[in-house]
This record gives structure tokens, C-alpha cells and sequence, in this order.
């Protein structure tokens, strides 16, 4: 059953990662563990600090990145007036969550697997790493923008086979986009889980359907309260019905989704 009661818990940690000077806009945020017994990653939760009061009334969906018995960790990037205060909170400030919500991937044991991680979307490839039960069947390919220093990435390719590739320019797409497609091409008898931004996601389900590929994307989207009330995070199905996103996945299969 998912748990969708509504926690208040206290901030842990702020971790901001990168080496810049200032504080950048890349940040861990772990909380207290809510009580959650279990998730499967690819779930979310909602995040709202106790004092925003009726400026920022709704909470911000993030993928859980990992949980431990003690505390939940979020990978967070500041994008606006939310996520900027997130960053700012403190040691023992509280924050109202509620979770886990939606789907996860799936997790065959002996299944050759290839996560195939876009940016902000590696966060709940985390998880899925630290509790995958045969973690040597998995495969990491990571495309991102900014250095890998801002990323988590060095805590999960000591773990699993794993590569990076960055994006310096537009004219680096072609090559990225042919060592995402080759690196399917080899789990073509396994699974690809991959989690991006939607450019990124497209290019994913378009190669996945034309080779047949077994495959399961997250997606990502603007949502407001997380559990299929507010109709905020609407998306077309397969068969063009149209589905919130925060209920029907966020993980679809790749022929379950229009992007």
C-alpha cells in the first residue's frame, strides 16, 4: 500500500555540492526518516517547510534518492522560489512531507539492467543501486551539463559499471545520442530504465520502440499535490487518454506514454 500521510520531520543535513565558492544549485537535502518502512525508488515524495506560510502554499515534488533507517535524501536543483528556500533551510528546521507516492522501477534480480540517467534524473538511480539485490547486473550511463562534481555520481559508479558523458556543447548531442543508442542496443535482451529531462526521454522511447527494447522511463512534471486530486500533472497514456502523472507513474513503460 502507498503511504500518503503527511509527516512533519527535521532537516539533517543541507549538503551543497560542487566547488564553487558560493553556495551552488545543486543540493542534498536529507530529512529524518518519516517512518517509511520500505519504497521502491522511483517513487516521490512532496516536500513543504513547515514556515512558508500562504506565499508558497503547495509542496515540490522531488524523487526520493535514497532512504536508510534513519533518514531520507533528497537530490535537489535550484530552479525558483521553492526549491531556493529548500536549499537555505537548516539543522533541525521542519519540513511537511508526504510520501512516498507513485510507482517505481522494476528491479529483476538477474536481469542485465542499463539506467540510463539525464542530468537531475540520476537522483533515484541512487537508491535503486544501494538496494538492487544483484547490483553486478547493472549498468550506469550518465549525460549531464554541468561537471560531475555536482552530481552523486561518484557514490554510485564505485558500485556499479558506470560511464558519464558530458555535454560541453550543442554539437556534443549526435555523439551522445549514438552511445545512448549503442548502449541499448547491448541490453537488448535485459531492461533500460532511464530518467531524464523529456528531450533526453524522447530520444530513450523512440529508439526503445523501434528495436523493440524492453524499457520504463520516469517522468518528469509540474505537480501540486501528488496524489491525482489537482489534475496538475495530466499526460497522455498509449491510447491517448489522458492520466496524471503523480498516480499513473511516474515510471511508465516506454509504450505506455506519449511524450
Amino acid at each position: 500500500m502507498v503511504e500518503r500521510n503527511c509527516r512533519e520531520v527535521k532537516v539533517r543535513e543541507v549538503r551543497f555540492l560542487g566547488t564553487w565558492d558560493e553556495p551552488s544549485d545543486f543540493v542534498e537535502l536529507t530529512l529524518d526518516n518519516p517512518g517509511w518502512e520500505s519504497y521502491r525508488p522511483g517513487q516521490f515524495a512532496m516536500l513543504r517547510a513547515k514556515h512558508w506560510g500562504l506565499e508558497l502554499p503547495w509542496g515540490r515534488p522531488f524523487s526520493i534518492s535514497r532512504v536508510d533507517a534513519e533518514s531520507v535524501t533528497f537530490f535537489i536543483q535550484v530552479v525558483g522560489r521553492g526549491t531556493s528556500r529548500l536549499a537555505r533551510l537548516r539543522q533541525d528546521d521542519v519540513v511537511i512531507i508526504w510520501g512516498p507516492l507513485g510507482n517505481g522501477f522494476s528491479a529483476p534480480p538477474e536481469t542485465p539492467t542499463l539506467l540510463l540517467a539525464g542530468g537531475m534524473g540520476i537522483a533515484p538511480f541512487r537508491g535503486y543501486i544501494e538496494r538492487h539485490p544483484t547490483p553486478e547486473f547493472l549498468r550506469l550511463l550518465f549525460a549531464h551539463r554541468p561537471s560531475l562534481d555536482f552530481y552523486p555520481y561518484l557514490d554510485m559508479s564505485g558500485k556499479v559499471r558506470a560511464e558519464s558523458v558530458q555535454e560541453r556543447s550543442p554539437d556534443d548531442l549526435p555523439d551522445i545520442i549514438a552511445r545512448i543508442e549503442a548502449a541499448m542496443d547491448e541490453h537488448a535482451g535485459g531492461l533500460v530504465l532511464a530518467c531524464g529531462p523529456t528531450p533526453f526521454l524522447r530520444t530513450v522511447q523512440a529508439h526503445a520502440l523501434k528495436k523493440n527494447i524492453p524499457a520504463e522511463i520516469s517522468l518528469e512534471k509540474t505537480m501540486a499535490c501528488g496524489v491525482g486530486a489537482c489534475l496538475g500533472c495530466v499526460c497522455k497514456d498509449g491510447q491517448g487518454r489522458h492520466v496524471q502523472v503523480c498516480a499513473r507513474g511516474p515510471v511508465f513503460p516506454v509504450a505506455d506514454v506519449q511524450l
